[in-house]
């Protein structure tokens, strides 16, 4: 029974030390984490800030090649069997030209009502 028991101890205490041990290394990525996360914030928000500009100072044109080759992207992801995020994270661009091809539209129609 002694036997038993201090085996059921040793081995309770090794596994006591694994989790701990795993406790401590996720800690540690966290805390890297944590640590990287302004960074990464401050970097997309960037990125998102200048393909905001490039796109509404771009031609009308380019904007329209731009959301035909993002649909196209998508079309063949889609088909391609890619998963369903992606396919909407390839067709984020041709939303994003759309929207601002409707506002030029929008803003030349109702420029053009107050003229007359």
């Amino acid at each position: 029974m002694t036997s038993i028991t201090s085996v059921e101890t040793t081995t309770s205490r090794r596994a006591t030390q694994q989790v701990r041990h795993a406790v401590d290394k996720v800690a540690n990525v966290a805390g890297e984490v944590s640590a990287r996360l302004p960074e990464a914030a401050s970097t997309t928000r960037y990125a998102f800030e200048e393909a905001n500009r490039m796109v509404h100072t771009g031609s009308d044109e380019t904007l329209k090649i731009v959301a035909a080759t993002s649909i196209g992207f998508a079309s063949g992801l889609f088909l391609g069997g890619a998963p369903r995020v992606l396919v909407l994270a390839a067709l984020l661009p041709a939303g994003l030209v759309g929207a601002t091809l409707v506002e030029r539209m929008d803003g030349s129609l109702t420029r053009a009502s107050k003229v007359r």
